[in-house]
């Protein structure tokens, strides 16, 4: 599978944004799809992620409460809507997708070996 992240941009804090990774193929609703981020300086961090149904979704406790991830298989499309944005959200953020993972591990990023190119979140305070 072929992903492609887009959506980032610049907004002050406190403001909104949709990021959406939009995957090739006819088997997306076979994958888990999780998204990452990466601000500079640090290490890769997990956000969210959410199961090949859509049914059952995972957040960073960073996020919980004001992000939101979904998926539409029609499309082919995950998003992340992101609410009351902080300046500490800032990162490069990236899609991924698992065709096999186990849920208690899927906030590691190893266990993705799918990758979109990442798409970038500048929030100013």
């Amino acid at each position: 599978v072929q992903l492609q992240a887009s959506g980032g941009g610049s907004v002050q804090a406190g403001g909104s944004l949709r990021l959406s990774c939009a995957a090739s193929g006819r088997t997306f609703s076979s994958y888990t799809i999780g998204w990452f981020r990466q601000a500079p300086g640090k290490e890769r961090e997990f956000v969210a992620a959410i199961s090949r149904s859509g049914s059952t979704p995972y957040y960073a406790d960073s996020v919980k409460g004001r992000f939101t991830i979904s998926r539409d298989s029609a499309k082919n499309t995950a998003y992340l809507q992101m609410n009351s944005l902080k300046p500490e959200d800032t990162a490069v953020y990236y899609c991924a997708a698992s065709g096999r993972i186990i849920l208690t591990m899927i906030r590691r990023s190893s266990e993705y070996p799918y990758w979109g190119q990442g798409t970038l979140v500048t929030v100013s305070s």
